[in-house]
């Protein structure tokens, strides 16, 4: 039964991986013509499932669970814009949820401040293509030397190409303009 269901989700997971990239009215069209099909006949097959299932089975929870949200299970297929599930924003914030403990311990609330500052200006770096610590890396070590008029250059949308390589932290680091 698990396999069954596993095969069931990898066939949706497969033309999600198909159509990654397209334009949302495309990833909607494909999606109603191969997706929408495999969820409708997924959806009689969990209920056929959970009556041959101990009601107290974990199996049974889930399938529950699911079928408790099918409504929104499905609302990717009538929508483009929106994945098949959460997971990139997940691993957006795993970091926060690891740290939550160390947060207690900032010492007061401009300790709070920096930290929220430096995870925003981290996070900032890694949406615009850097690695954060060879980021964190370069601006420590140029910022020291910059005049304050000119302090936005370190800013991660505001770096210019030729420090790709050093700010992507494959090992290769190019001459930095004074």
């Amino acid at each position: 039964m698990a396999t069954q269901a596993l095969d069931r989700i990898g066939a949706l997971y497969a033309i999600e991986k198909e159509i990654r990239g397209r334009r949302p009215d495309e990833r909607c069209a494909v999606r109603r013509e191969r997706s929408k099909p495999l969820l409708d006949a997924m959806k009689p097959w969990l209920e056929q499932t959970l009556g041959t299932l101990s009601q107290k089975s974990e199996a049974a929870k889930a399938i529950r669970y699911a079928l408790g949200r099918w409504k929104a299970l499905g609302r990717y297929c009538d929508d483009g814009r929106i994945e098949i599930d959460n997971n990139a924003a997940e691993r957006a914030l795993r970091g926060v949820a690891l740290g939550r403990r160390n947060y207690l311990f900032v010492g007061s609330d401009a300790g709070g401040e920096r930290a929220a500052a430096m995870y925003s200006l981290l996070g900032s770096a890694k949406l615009n293509g850097h690695n954060p610590e060879a980021f964190l890396r370069e601006v420590l070590t140029r910022i020291a030397d910059l005049p304050i008029t000119r302090i936005n250059e370190l800013l991660p949308w505001n770096l210019q190409a030729t420090h790709t390589n050093a700010l992507t932290g494959n090992g290769v680091t190019p001459k930095l303009p004074p």
